[in-house]
């Protein structure tokens, strides 16, 4: 439906001149329901490090994680996604160590679920953290990710996840088909409470670059790609058959990855099929904002807020953004 709204019957400042007409028309709205906080996990219990390319950004063991996931729960950030840093003599052509019932991911679930079970902990299921070349699967001898191979070692992950009480296991590899293997066989197991985010359009991205310094693959990754099974940036309709099968196969909430160079992509989910749907503001998306509010080049508070907003705007039910905890603080200080 459309309609004229002629000059100067309608003066659209009218409405912007104060803060409580402002308010009043708001379409959208960040609150901490919104977010998904990424963490870095090391081996070491006490372990913390700084990732240089992301600025305020750590490494943790899990006595320190522990500490943050305190303060997330306390300022209402609902979950918590975890991300391995596996040591280089734990990696493997074949990625054993991804689904070892005393791994690192494994051992951290446990460990916060019993300290902290009203958080939600999302789990990374992908390979390259584990692998000794970088690659989100299983290879063959020319190098090239084999798709069936694959997603038989993901179920197995996925598996220890959920037996080590992981609330969402998040299938990021874009392998074909895997979403329907890992939820048969979460069913079949009983793990029927167990949610699926689905990875369902990840883009062949640049913006991922210290995301793979924080977890140590892109040394093992080298100068190869990851476009045989990560999307083209310049496919948009591709995204609506990804995620429609993703759903199909058993996802509850799929994701686009990245976030701001695809709002498109996300606006096009939400409209089209009214799912639970993420974004995932990436490390490369982080760091050239904190990068820039460093210099002074702009101001973090307010860019990170309008960022979270255009999500939003975008049809985003939550970002996983490693801003988490910073968005947090602001929104309860401009409440208080």
């Amino acid at each position: 439906m459309t309609f004229s709204r002629a000059y100067p019957a309608h003066r659209p400042r009218r409405m912007r001149r104060d803060a409580f007409s402002r308010r009043l028309m708001q379409e959208n709205t960040v609150s901490t329901n919104d977010l998904i906080l990424p963490v870095f996990v090391l081996e070491d219990p006490n372990g913390r490090e700084p990732v240089e390319s992301m600025p305020g950004v750590e490494r943790l063991g899990i006595e320190n994680l522990s500490r943050l996931a305190e303060q997330a729960l306390e300022l209402g950030i609902p979950v918590l996604a975890l991300f391995p840093v596996t040591p280089q003599e734990a990696k493997s052509e074949h990625a054993e160590a991804a689904y070892a019932p005393d791994g690192l991911v494994q051992r951290t679930v446990r460990a916060l679920k019993e300290r902290f079970p009203e958080l939600g902990i999302m789990t990374d299921v992908a390979l390259d953290p584990y692998t000794t070349h970088g690659q989100d699967g299983i290879i063959d001898a020319n190098g090239y990710v084999l798709n069936d191979e694959t997603v038989e070692v993901l179920v197995r992950q996925a598996e220890s996840h959920a037996e080590a009480g992981a609330d969402i296991v998040a299938p990021s590899d874009m392998m074909d088909g895997r979403i329907g293997a890992i939820r048969d066989n979460l069913e079949a197991k009983g793990h029927i409470y167990t949610r699926i985010m689905a990875y369902s359009a990840k883009y062949a991205s640049h913006f991922y670059g210290p995301f793979r310094d924080a977890v140590g693959s892109a040394a093992n990754l080298g100068k190869a790609d990851k476009t045989t099974y990560q999307m083209d940036p310049a496919n948009g309709s591709e995204a609506i058959h990804e995620v429609s099968a993703d759903l199909a196969e058993g996802a509850d909430m799929v994701m686009v990855k990245p976030g701001m160079p695809y709002l498109d992509v996300i606006y096009r989910v939400k409209q089209r099929l009214e799912v639970p749907t993420f974004a995932y503001h990436v490390s490369g998306e982080y760091a050239m904002l904190k990068a820039a509010a460093e210099r002074g080049w702009l101001d973090w508070d307010t860019c990170i807020m309008e960022t979270m907003t255009s999500f939003k705007r975008a049809g985003a039910d939550g970002v996983l953004t490693y801003a988490a905890m910073d968005i947090a603080r602001q929104l309860r200080s401009e409440s208080a």
